[in-house]
């Protein structure tokens, strides 16, 4: 059944989730409207296991290697060791986490699909309707590496209403979406320590979110009782203070330079906001799904 008490504030967490869409789950204090089936999601001092390439994406990379954020090329060979010694490196971190894995190790396309469901095929497992086969190696890595220390998993379905498709560019122009989060609780004790046992455990894990999804889609809700999450305004009043005081020196460099009246200085620097703003659109548009990595697309190479 499903629990019904808050995600922890006081111990790690280790966290699954889905995605199909351009942007991943919000949080409680995003700009998409949250109705949440199971317990109330908080996502303080996050850490996600992510794709090397967004490490050298600017400003967002490089904020998040310095988060220790853990990184790897998804190459299973090469990855092993760097994600292990990154996952010992949380056991001894000194505030709460959670940690993201998102174990279909990318974003659900139609082609990605069918080529999934023919790895399943092969392997005689059960074709899934609306998830790809979950990667099973890097949550059995996980699961060894933050076991004790991390005393549950919370499993996380996410669905937008009507049909909204949220991108980051969306966000951005204020647009506002309304999502329907499904959590629950599972205990690290329920999960197998074995390799294989913890595979097997996880494809039973994502054949009860293929018939959660199919629920949803038919009934447009989660069952249990959903949950609006109160809207928290210290999170806006700490934007806002910090937005103020970091753009003040921008603020008053522009109006310096409108008062020195110097034609020159004046076209430069609107180029220099031309090449940014075109420079962060493209950036924005390269996280479109269309344009995701082809990661998935090679028939028969999916590695559990």
């Amino acid at each position: 059944g499903q629990s019904q008490h808050r995600l922890p504030h006081h111990t790690p967490a280790a966290g699954t989730g889905i995605y199909r869409g351009d942007r991943a789950a919000p949080s409680n204090d995003g700009t998409p409207e949250t109705r949440t089936s199971g317990p109330p999601v908080t996502m303080e001092s996050s850490k996600v296991l992510a794709k090397k390439e967004l490490a050298y994406v600017p400003l967002i990379g490089w904020m998040w290697y310095f988060l220790e954020i853990v990184f790897c090329k998804r190459q299973w060979e090469e990855d092993r060791k760097n994600v292990v010694q990154s996952l010992l490196n949380l056991r001894d971190y000194p505030e709460i986490f959670w940690f993201l894995i998102h174990c279909e190790g990318t974003r659900f396309t139609e082609k990605k699909h069918q080529i999934s469901m023919q790895v399943a095929e092969s392997k005689g497992l059960p074709k899934l309707k609306y998830h790809l086969l979950p990667r099973t190696r890097g949550f059995a890595l996980t699961v060894q590496c933050l076991r004790g220390v991390v005393p549950a998993v919370y499993d996380a379905t996410l669905n937008f209403r009507n049909g909204e498709n949220p991108t980051l560019l969306g966000t951005l122009h204020g647009k506002k979406y309304h999502a329907d989060l499904h959590v629950r609780r599972i205990p690290m004790e329920e999960i197998p320590e074995d390799e294989m046992e913890c595979a097997n455990w996880l494809h039973k894990l994502y054949q009860e979110k293929d018939l959660l999804q199919d629920e949803y889609f038919k009934n447009g809700t989660y069952p249990g009782t959903p949950i609006k999450p109160p809207k928290r305004p210290w999170v806006l009043v700490n934007w806002l203070f910090w937005s103020a005081l970091l753009l003040f020196p921008l603020f008053k460099l522009v109006a310096n330079l409108i008062i020195s009246g110097s034609s020159l200085i004046l076209i430069t620097f609107s180029l220099i906001i031309i090449v940014g703003s075109v420079g962060m659109r493209w950036m924005i548009g390269m996280t479109e799904i269309q344009k995701g990595s082809s990661y998935g697309n090679n028939e028969m190479k999916q590695n559990n």
